[in-house]
């Protein structure tokens, strides 16, 4: 036997399930376009949400900081790389999420696999959503604590499995605000209720709320009684990075204990200086905020007049559900013959039977581009 046999089988097992995942090479440009491989495409599948990551200010903001600070931090935080415009930024963003402190981490991975084992111990129980995204459920499975899979925004099911419950001493109830794959909501004021009648740590995740939705885009956490919410910089915000928003006491914990926190190298200065310029423009971009949200309404409207299913989307996340994984891989195939590049999701990242064409909205997409999309979906 040859020691990397178990790569040429599962290689082979993607190959023959069409699953063999593959880099290509993308060029960003204006206007929600793409180059990709050498050809110029319309992008429905990133996260800049807002269009921020071609913006100059965040350029400027990123080109000042590595001029002032250097090209790298150079160390951990609690060595010598707690530069200090990490306090200035999280001082920001404090007083716009309304919380006591925030906590800036490397990404939002990082923080949902390294937060949760933090935050649990053998006796701990997990309540999550069954649509969290993969670093919430790689979180859990670290962690090794006893966990319950509630249904999908369930909160009955949730509530009663906390009641049946109720006599663990530690619970942490763990979901996304507006889910990934879904682009649906969670009632954030109902979870706050739950996780207070319980006495439950609530942790939710705000990847792809943050910038978009909520007072001055802040999130449907900002000035909520939410224990910890997680949100990201490489979304709406345009650049890299993520934070943990809580209490002191809370922030004062992951320094000592949380060791995706301890034990990495803190964020380069350019992409602080980028978190920075985007933190004075998104308060200020309703306008791009509305603009997004009217897009996707009316997006989803002709989707839905085409007869195609496109769940309980409600944001800028919008699923066309196909079903099988063939037509799904036919649907990708026509878009980017069109010109168009729209992610398919196949198992195991949707369960079977639910593959999609994910669709990601933008501000800086046009009404003549989406209309271009739904000229490709019409049969």
């Amino acid at each position: 036997m040859n020691k990397y046999d178990f790569i040429d089988t599962e290689l082979a097992r993607r190959d023959t399930a069409n699953q063999h995942r593959r880099l290509r090479n993308v060029t960003p440009l204006a206007n929600a376009c793409c180059e990709v491989d050498g050809r110029q495409m319309i992008n429905f599948s990133s996260n800049d949400y807002l269009g921020l990551s071609q913006h100059s200010k965040l350029q400027t903001g990123a080109a000042n900081f590595s001029s002032q600070y250097g090209s790298g931090s150079t160390a951990s935080r609690l060595i010598c790389g707690s530069l200090d415009c990490f306090s200035d930024i999280e001082n920001k963003l404090a007083a716009l999420k309304q919380v006591e402190s925030i906590l800036i981490f490397n990404s939002g991975f990082q923080a949902n696999v390294s937060i949760i084992p933090a935050l649990t111990n053998s006796d701990t129980l997990i309540l999550s959503d069954s649509l969290n995204h993969n670093s919430i459920i790689q979180g859990i499975s670290l962690s090794g604590c006893d966990k319950i899979i509630y249904d999908h925004n369930d909160l009955d099911h949730l509530a009663k499995s906390l009641e049946a419950n109720n006599h663990r001493e530690r619970k942490l109830i763990v979901t996304e605000s507006v889910f990934s794959m879904d682009g649906d909501q969670t009632d954030i004021d109902r979870l706050v209720a739950i996780a207070q009648e319980f006495n439950a740590i609530l942790m939710v995740d705000e990847a792809h709320a943050t910038g978009v939705l909520g007072h001055h885009g802040m999130g449907l956490t900002a000035g909520k009684q939410v224990d910890i919410t997680v949100g990201t910089f490489g979304k709406a915000f345009g650049s890299f990075g993520a934070y943990i928003a809580s209490s002191e006491k809370i922030r004062d914990y992951l320094i000592n204990c949380c060791s995706g926190f301890v034990y990495t190298t803190a964020l380069p200065p350019a992409i602080l200086g980028a978190i920075d310029a985007a933190l004075e423009l998104i308060p200020n971009m309703d306008d791009e905020r509305r603009t997004l949200l009217d897009n996707a309404s009316y997006l989803r409207n002709m989707l839905q007049q085409l007869g195609y299913n496109t769940g309980n989307s409600t944001t800028q996340i919008i699923p066309v559900v196909l079903g099988d994984e063939s037509s799904t891989l036919a649907m990708s195939t026509k878009l980017e013959q069109a010109g168009i590049i729209a992610t398919p999701i196949r198992p195991p990242t949707v369960p079977e039977g639910e593959s999609r064409i994910r669709l990601a909205l933008s501000a800086a997409h046009s009404r003549e581009q989406i209309d271009t999309l739904i000229d490709v979906f019409r049969p």
